[in-house]
């Protein structure tokens, strides 16, 4: 135990680095199994330390909010419904200059979606969405603006171009893991947030900050 906890000190800003760049630099190859171990095992930890974070720090979005939904990974292609079988539902929500919120969802229903947004949202906000169905609702929670995608992808304010953004982002870096199971989704989704929010960051060191202590500039 007192070894593991040494390796865990020792090898914590390696892990933080990892995951503030997704790149190992050196390759561990002088580490045996139980040191690799160790390794994998914090940088889980730093990922679900960066859910703690956000969920602390999270406070209701309001002004101009664009709301979407999207899906990961599967071969199968398709939108919603069936043609989303064998991918993973996330929802995500954008206040334009200023934060993201993701979730996963079991469903794309209007009682899903509405839920989520009125635990998110402030009430009375201006909401921008596509004229999928389940948005129908949003009437009744504040002014609801909708983008018809058949026609056009943006008209002046009229589009959820800033959330469709972070969407092509977020599935460029999921490319980089080369596959992530649906137990630990969630925690790559909010490392995904995680760098949008704080983009201006320097993440390694709010990271270093955030596990140990205020005691870098």
């Amino acid at each position: 135990m007192e070894h593991y906890k040494k390796w865990s000190k020792i090898n914590a800003p390696y892990c933080i680095h990892f995951v503030t760049t997704n790149t190992l630099n050196h390759q561990p190859f002088f580490l045996n199994y139980e040191c690799c171990d160790i390794l994998l095992t914090n940088i889980k930890q730093y990922r679900q330390e960066i859910c703690d974070y956000l969920e602390n720090e999270f406070s209701k979005l309001s002004g101009e909010i664009e709301c979407d939904e999207s899906y990961f990974g599967g071969r199968r292609k398709g939108n919603r419904g069936s043609g989303a079988k064998g991918k993973v539902t996330v929802f995500g929500m954008l206040e334009r200059k200023g934060k993201i919120y993701t979730t996963l969802v079991d469903n794309v229903s209007a009682e899903t979606l509405m839920g989520e947004i009125k635990r998110h949202a402030e009430k009375g906000s201006v909401f921008y969405t596509d004229k999928f169905r389940s948005y129908k609702s949003l009437t009744f929670f504040g002014k609801h603006i909708t983008v018809d995608h058949g026609s056009y992808f943006a008209n002046g304010r009229r589009h959820v171009n800033g959330l469709e953004g972070f969407w092509s982002f977020a599935k460029e870096r999921f490319l980089k893991y080369h596959g992530v199971s649906k137990r630990h989704f969630l925690t790559y989704l909010k490392e995904m947030e995680f760098r949008y929010n704080y983009r201006k960051e320097k993440l390694f060191h709010f990271l270093i900050n955030n596990h140990f202590g205020p005691f870098l500039s």
